[in-house]
């Protein structure tokens, strides 16, 4: 589900966008045609066994390429892109779901102890995408990303988000900060590694392990 908060993300080692939204046109040039081509033919055959028929502009406009190439996008953002075979052409990881984490902080900053456990949740689409972390005193979300394909290491995703501390947090000190990440994801998208980097009062960074959820 795509909320206000889901901001779009750049593919880097993927098929290009703006090709992608080129062969969307151009289907749904070729397809738009062909309905109106049946429709037509079914007009003319029921005028051929004088049948009454009144097709209003308003049903040649749903058959239009602008609404077909409404439809295909629609169905290429929602669900078309996760397919196997469209995400090994498109080189978009499905990586939407729950991963458990297990971070550590390091840096002269860092709390005690510095071991930690969270939940990941990420929420995609072809075109927007979410990462949300919580732990047992803030919560952090994306506000920028990138995703980049890697044929050897897998899918590197590249991270800006804002942490908040919960109400407790918040009076022990700890502040709201900015951070980055930088994961790296196995091939079999079941598990991730991760460095982060919090500036702001924080100056702290860490490591993290990601393994997703069945």
């Amino acid at each position: 589900m795509v909320t206000q908060q889901d901001h779009e993300y750049t593919m880097m080692g993927g098929v290009n966008r703006a090709k992608i939204g080129r062969y969307l046109s151009l289907a749904s040039s070729t397809i738009s045609a062909g309905l109106v081509f049946l429709l037509l033919t079914a007009v003319d055959l029921a005028k051929k066994f004088h049948l009454p028929v009144n097709v209003p502009p308003a049903v040649l406009s749903l058959v239009g390429a602008g609404a077909v190439f409404g439809a295909l996008y629609w169905l290429l953002n929602s669900y078309m892109w996760r397919w196997p075979g469209v995400t090994h052409i498109l080189k978009v990881p499905d990586l939407s779901g729950t991963w458990d984490c297990v971070g550590e902080s390091l840096g002269p900053n860092a709390p005690v102890p510095p071991q930690w456990n969270g939940e990941v949740t990420v929420v995609q689409t072809w075109d927007k995408l979410r990462i949300r972390l919580k732990t047992a005193h803030s919560g952090s979300s994306s506000m920028a990303a990138a995703l980049g394909y890697d044929s050897v290491d897998g899918f590197v995703l590249l991270y800006q988000y804002r942490n908040d501390p919960n109400i407790v947090a918040a009076a022990a000190g700890m502040a709201s900060h900015m951070g980055c990440a930088v994961v790296t994801i196995t091939k079999d998208l079941k598990s991730a590694s991760a460095e982060y980097f919090n500036g702001g009062s924080r100056l702290t960074f860490g490591k993290m392990s990601w393994t997703k959820r069945t």
